[in-house]
């Protein structure tokens, strides 16, 4: 297995992992083990003892949702950002179908229907994880899924840092402990299998019950892919420890260069042990048309997770709509069109992310190469002294400095789980596309999507507002 001296506190910091990330030592997230969670917002104003146990996770300025008020601080969940938005148009097939579906009243049952469910697994058997539409089940997006897997799991929950915005508010609505664990110096969403080892032998000797471990091999925020000898070791730390796999893979079909990039997923490798999740919104539905599915093991200890996940569903009132399955179904089925859109967003993705990685790497900052995603995480530790004479201190400030000035949401670090003084945040390429629903249709038709004016115009001006930071 991978050494811990790969993540050392002098580690380069272009992989997005200061000195005190690569330090094999996890932060618990209430608050225990003689430390503040610094994923939460500055002080402790947003989690007092009489706060929703969810509004210390730190939220984004999103601009398509409402903005705190002036008395009111950006703490509360409800502020916290969207999946980077892909700034495409809906696909025409797809519209079709969900308005065909939309005059049917009959709801869908707790866990998806059978046709939802059927194409969910002819998807996932198309990538080599075979199972039955038994496994399966389906949630109106992945917050109510995931809520409902962990609720079906006993113990504590371990997550890589950074990770997903919305992880750790699952875990803390349901009061369970959470623990971030840091994440190798090549890419995020999978843990160090040396500190992932470290992190369990800590928890249970202060008496907690590690038993899940959430991970992403295609990673939002980092944007990366994990390589998949780093899957198999943390895979085989993680089970050798007895935890429960929760892969999230809701970014595996935004790969921008397929055919170089080996995406392994973690149920191939250990399909007893693994737990797969998928958000739809990732590649192949719209975000407003909210859909996730999971796929569970094919073991009789799953199939007791299965029903209890379903009853967490059933609880909570979490069906998907109709017309919404119906649309999804046809997405999963993945008929020429969608796999059309699929292709041609991936690769316009490549190159609008690409472009933003070389401007922010031109300004000064760092970031790894973006390999999936429609997003990249940057780095700009080293514009530091411009940015506190900007007034620019901490990630927060980053995120309102940038999303004041870029016009676009760019959710600061410590929304996913990073140090609150570490200036990293995410920056989506969506808004680069263009500003309307025409632009951004030529530039997916578009054979050299950067050369049009329109995209250039916006590529220039997402570098000169990093390229003032110098």
């Amino acid at each position: 297995m991978r050494g811990s001296e790969g993540v050392g506190p002098h580690e380069d910091r272009a992989a997005g992992q200061d000195g005190g990330m690569a330090r094999a030592h996890e932060v618990r997230a209430d608050g225990q083990d003689g430390g503040e969670d610094r994923t939460v917002v500055r002080g402790s104003e947003g989690i007092g003892p009489h706060e929703d146990p969810v509004a210390g996770h730190a939220a984004g300025a999103d601009s398509r949702k409402a903005r705190p008020g002036p008395h009111e601080d950006h703490g509360p969940v409800r502020y916290g950002p969207l999946a980077p938005d892909p700034g495409l148009p809906v696909l025409p097939e797809l519209a079709a179908v969900l308005a065909a579906a939309s005059g049917g009243t009959r709801p869908e049952p707790p866990g998806g229907g059978p046709a939802l469910r059927e194409a969910a697994r002819g998807y996932w058997d198309r990538r080599g994880l075979h199972g039955m539409a038994a496994g399966i089940a389906a949630a109106p997006g992945a917050q109510p899924l995931l809520l409902a897997l962990i609720g079906a799991h006993g113990g504590d929950v371990l997550m890589p840092r950074p990770c997903p915005a919305a992880w750790m508010p699952q875990a803390r609505l349901l009061g369970r402990p959470a623990y971030h664990v840091p994440t190798p110096a090549e890419c995020g969403g999978v843990p160090d299998p040396y500190a992932l080892l470290e992190t369990v032998r800590r928890i249970r000797a202060e008496g907690g019950r590690p038993k899940l471990l959430l991970l992403s091999v295609a990673d939002d925020p980092t944007a990366t892919v994990a390589p998949p000898e780093l899957v198999r070791e943390a895979c085989e730390a993680a089970i050798g420890e007895g935890l429960h796999i929760v892969s999230d893979e809701t970014w595996r079909d935004t790969v921008h260069r397929p055919r170089d990039t080996v995406l392994l997923s973690p149920a191939e490798m250990c399909p007893d042990d693994v737990t797969v999740l998928a958000d739809l919104s990732g590649a192949l539905t719209p975000a407003p048309w909210p859909v996730a599915v999971a796929r569970f093991p094919d073991t009789p200890r799953a199939a007791v997770r299965h029903a209890r996940t379903l009853d967490v569903l059933t609880a909570l009132g979490a069906l998907v709509a109709g017309p919404v399955a119906h649309a999804a179904a046809h997405a999963l089925d993945e008929p020429e069109a969608v796999r059309d859109r699929i292709r041609g967003a991936a690769a316009l993705q490549a190159d609008i992310a690409s472009a933003a990685h070389r401007a922010v790497l031109g300004a000064g900052a760092l970031a790894r190469p973006p390999q999936a995603g429609r997003h990249l995480y940057a780095d700009l530790g080293p514009l530091r002294p411009r940015l506190a004479e900007l007034g620019v201190t901490d990630s927060m400030e980053l995120e309102e400095y940038l999303t004041d000035r870029l016009g676009a949401p760019a959710p600061g670090g410590h929304r996913f789980g990073d140090e609150l003084g570490a200036l990293r945040v995410r920056l989506g390429t969506g808004p680069l596309l263009g500003t309307t629903a025409r632009q951004r249709a030529e530039a997916l038709a578009a054979e050299r999507p950067l050369e049009l004016p329109h995209v250039a115009r916006a590529l220039d001006r997402f570098a000169a507002v990093l390229g003032a930071l110098r």
